[in-house]
């Protein structure tokens, strides 16, 4: 979905009656800022397709709107979600910061757990963590506490698997396709299974701790 361009007539039905968690841009064509962070938004807006609404306002052109959000310096970009301002940043921002002000305010797949949750979850041993990688490379580095079940092995391991008797959660590399192939699997032979998004490089960038030989 491109970013499209909201006005004062269309602010009500896009933006405040939207589904989905809208990242609104308040620009103006003078605004050299505006045009540095604009292919950012873009790449935001492809990259979170489906699961977020990105907007663009002029504020020259719909000077009510940039009053409501009190738009005294732009760029300013500002998260609406359920029709209320959640959080603003200004200036010609990173990318990355664009990210993580959206990420907060996302809704998460339900077969999916976030690499920053998975420490507590661990620590109050409500998972285990299954590595799907080849046994060398799950010998290298994986996720403490983890065990190898290299993709092969998982229909043989499947009473194995069933006998833990909690939630597993399945990861590879970063979250790929044989995770989820893996998750479809246990989930169809009626074990409760999430992928780790972003897989052992999801939980390495978060800078959690990896077990060595």
């Amino acid at each position: 979905m491109p970013v499209l361009s909201v006005t004062t007539a269309t602010f009500q039905r896009e933006v405040l009656e939207s589904e989905l968690p809208v990242l609104i841009d308040l620009w103006a064509e003078w605004c050299g800022p505006c045009k540095q962070i604009s292919p950012r938004v873009e790449e935001v807006a492809r990259e979170y397709e489906g699961r977020l609404k990105v907007v663009k306002i002029n504020v020259d052109q719909n000077p009510q709107l940039a009053a409501a959000f009190r738009a005294q310096s732009i760029p300013m970009l500002v998260m609406v979600v359920g029709g209320r301002p959640a959080k603003q940043l200004t200036g010609a921002v990173s990318k990355q910061e664009i990210v993580e002000m959206v990420e907060a305010f996302l809704p998460q797949p339900e077969d999916e757990v976030q690499a920053k949750e998975l420490p507590q979850l661990l620590k109050m041993r409500r998972v285990v963590v299954v590595d799907i990688r080849e046994a060398a490379v799950f010998n290298r580095a994986h996720i403490p506490t983890a065990i190898n079940v290299p993709l092969e092995a998982v229909d043989e391991k499947l009473q194995a698997l069933a006998s833990l008797r909690k939630p597993l959660v399945i990861y590879d590399r970063a979250g790929g396709d044989d995770a989820r192939k893996v998750k479809d699997t246990l989930q169809e032979r009626g074990l409760p299974a999430v992928l780790l998004k972003g897989g052992m490089v999801g939980w390495e960038s978060e800078g959690f701790d990896v077990e060595r030989p």
